[in-house]
């Protein structure tokens, strides 16, 4: 993962993109926006009532949207942000369609307490107030599955049977360069792509950017991976274990602070071990501090904690290292001379995540740790693990379940007011909702078990 210049989210004026939709021929357009859980919504508008949208908003009945409003408050608009703008490119040219990412307001035009996206702002404000700008790089992992007649998946069929790195068959490396050609189109640069360990899994490498901008980014390529999947009678998933004999799913998030004058990386400090200043110090020591808490935004579902400790290069224990890969935040290398590519890299979001959420909460962590100058354990790499098993046994470990990160989030004042109250109260419910459901269900496994035993 290499760090890109900086990047500022710059603006695109209401005239520049009126012009553009015309000189491409654009003939709709489909306002993206998500929902608390990270589920992209979409209201797709004749290319006539764009410049009305861009000017007025388009208003939309939020009460159907998971923990967006009451039905009392159920009159929202969505004001699209004219820096996203980018064509689908697989929307045929009779019915070329752009994609604008909006942000939700209520009808007095103030930002809606409920949209994610505004968490985001809001805290990378917080970060702007110290003369920080917040810079992150994913790295996102998914399987694809051959389908069958009905475009379902065959998730015992992997697309194909590479492994690590291996130099995959003309079919796999076809769909990976159509999938990277389409981000490029869209905006969204690539460092790498290559195969995962497990059979159909790929892993994408995103540049660098400012992090309202990447997330706008995995927000996209979610639904782009999928779309060209499709098109190859594939099925691409993001959950974190599809199969309990294959690695998991991760997105590892790079992530570093810049002067937001200079543009300059405030990790860096080539004096010290590791080349981490006392900022990066106090950023790492507030997200360890957070950690168990963090995990229910970073790893949102009852499955992600089958990825957890259980899949291979999973966190398990709230530590930090440099070579350690089961550190849950690890130092990354930097070659001499790049000192400057100084970066953290936190291992246990993965891709089904609200990207918006996430960074919110990642920043906010971090921030913390620099405002009350949190000390920094000691790294707790594998030699030492091999020599000083006691030091384990003093070491937190991540939540087991989603139950237990929904317990550590709830009392957890930073992580919540991260996302303010609105939002916490009703992920909290949406959650809690969903852990109940699952444990009502019974299971091929508990059948198996039980049925004849008992």
């Amino acid at each position: 993962m290499q760090l890109s210049e900086r990047r500022e989210y710059m603006p695109t004026t209401h005239a520049e993109i009126l012009d553009l939709t015309a000189q491409q021929d654009v003939r709709f357009v489909s306002l993206w926006f998500t929902d608390i859980t990270g589920i992209v919504k979409s209201v797709l508008l004749p290319i006539d009532q764009l410049e009305d949208a861009l000017t007025n908003g388009v208003h939309f009945d939020g009460s159907s949207v998971e923990g967006a409003a009451r039905v009392a408050e159920s009159d929202m608009l969505l004001i699209p942000d004219p820096s996203t703008y980018t064509l689908l490119p697989w929307c045929e040219a009779e019915q070329k369609t752009a994609r604008l990412i909006s942000s939700v307001y209520t009808t007095d035009g103030e930002p809606f307490i409920g949209d994610p996206r505004h968490a985001l702002v809001r805290v990378l404000r917080d970060a702007e107030a110290l003369g920080y700008s917040f810079q992150t790089g994913m790295e996102l992992e998914f399987f694809l599955f051959q389908t069958d007649s009905q475009g379902q998946p065959l998730i015992r069929v992997g697309q194909d049977h590479a492994g690590y790195f291996d130099n995959a068959d003309e079919s796999a490396q076809r769909v990976r360069r159509h999938m990277v050609s389409t981000l490029t189109a869209m905006g969204i640069e690539v460092d790498s792509t290559h195969s995962e360990i497990g059979q159909g899994q790929h892993e994408i490498d995103f540049q660098y950017n400012h992090a309202l901008v990447s997330a706008d980014h995995i927000l996209t390529a979610r639904v782009a991976l999928k779309t060209i999947a499709r098109q190859h009678n594939l099925f691409c998933t993001f959950m974190p274990r599809p199969l309990n004999d294959m690695p998991g799913s991760g997105m590892h998030t790079h992530q570093s602070l810049h002067d937001c004058r200079t543009g300059a990386n405030r990790f860096v400090d080539t004096g010290r071990d590791y080349n981490l200043s006392d900022v990066a110090r106090y950023f790492l020591a507030g997200q360890l501090a957070h950690a168990r808490a963090m995990c229910a935004i970073l790893a949102p579902l009852v499955n992600s904690y089958k990825r957890l400790g259980t899949s291979f290069e999973a966190p398990v224990y709230v530590t930090w290292a440099h070579v350690n890969r089961s550190a849950l935040i690890r130092v990354p290398s930097v070659r001499p001379g790049r000192e400057s590519h100084t970066r953290l890299e936190i291992r246990c979001p993965d891709p089904t995540a609200n990207p918006y959420l996430a960074k919110a909460v990642m920043l906010a962590t971090g921030l913390d740790g620099i405002r009350q100058r949190l000390p920094l354990p000691e790294p707790l790499e594998e030699t030492l693990l091999n020599h000083n098993k006691g030091r384990l046994r003093q070491v937190s470990i991540l939540p087991t379940s989603l139950g237990e990160a929904l317990e550590a989030m709830m009392n957890d004042d930073v992580v919540l007011n991260a996302l303010g109250p609105y939002i916490s109260d009703r992920y909290l419910a949406a959650k809690r909702e969903e852990v109940d459901s699952y444990n009502r269900q019974v299971t091929a496994w508990e059948l198996e078990r039980y049925l004849t035993r008992f």
